[in-house]
């Protein structure tokens, strides 16, 4: 092969390469794999709809799970059963103090255990030098690390260390169907370029639900 067929071929092979990594993305495990994400929400949040496709998508290749969250808050056992997650095989920590959820997820991340670690802060806060340790582990050990906020759309993130932040919302489409919306606000690799929806199962007209169907 000549220098300019290898050249051209080096061209094209790039091209290829760069065609790819600007391929259009979808909320997988892959894609947060290593980074630092946020999922904020609020009213009619379908937040943990899509924290649990995560969930069951890192279960469903072998890769253990940790859940932190406070006493007073937790997912819906149930829904999430629905949706798929192995709740016999998920990490659940519930703490008294919601203040040390993100420390508790570092000794998850520290560990190398987990694939995924999801930390329900709420309207909670993250220091600076404590992101910087949570993005550092992340990286380290290739997990995604997803922290669950309740704010609004227009709000800052939990600072500049969020790789990725995406707002999740839901509106009902029709009597047992809820449209889970998910708007990505800051991306890092690719822009605030992208979005993705789905439809998911909800409470029947005049059906009673301890909690919001289709998670929430």
């Amino acid at each position: 092969m000549s220098i300019e067929e290898q050249y051209v071929n080096s061209l094209f092979a790039e091209s290829l390469k760069r065609t790819s990594e600007s391929a259009w993305p979808e909320w997988s495990l892959d894609e947060i794999a290593g980074r630092l994400a946020e999922i904020s929400g609020s009213g009619a949040t379908a937040a943990l709809t899509f924290a649990f496709s995560l969930v069951v998508e890192a279960q469903q290749q072998g890769g253990p799970v940790g859940w932190v969250t406070s006493c007073g808050s937790c997912f819906y056992p149930p829904d999430a059963a629905r949706r798929g997650a192995d709740l016999n095989a998920l990490v659940v920590v519930r703490l008294p103090d919601a203040r040390v959820i993100p420390r508790a997820g570092e000794k998850l991340l520290r560990s190398g255990a987990f694939a995924l670690v999801v930390l329900d802060i709420g309207a909670g806060d993250i220091s600076m030098a404590l992101q910087a340790r949570l993005a550092a582990l992340a990286r380290e050990h290739h997990a995604a690390l997803v922290c669950l906020t309740e704010k609004e759309e227009r709000d800052f993130s939990l600072g500049s260390l969020i790789s990725l932040r995406v707002h999740a919302r839901r509106r009902r489409i029709s009597e047992g169907e809820l449209k889970c919306e998910l708007k990505v606000l800051k991306d890092k690799r690719r822009g605030p370029t992208w979005s993705q929806a789905e439809v998911c199962r909800g409470p029947l007209d005049g059906e009673l639900s301890v909690e919001p169907a289709g998670l929430c």
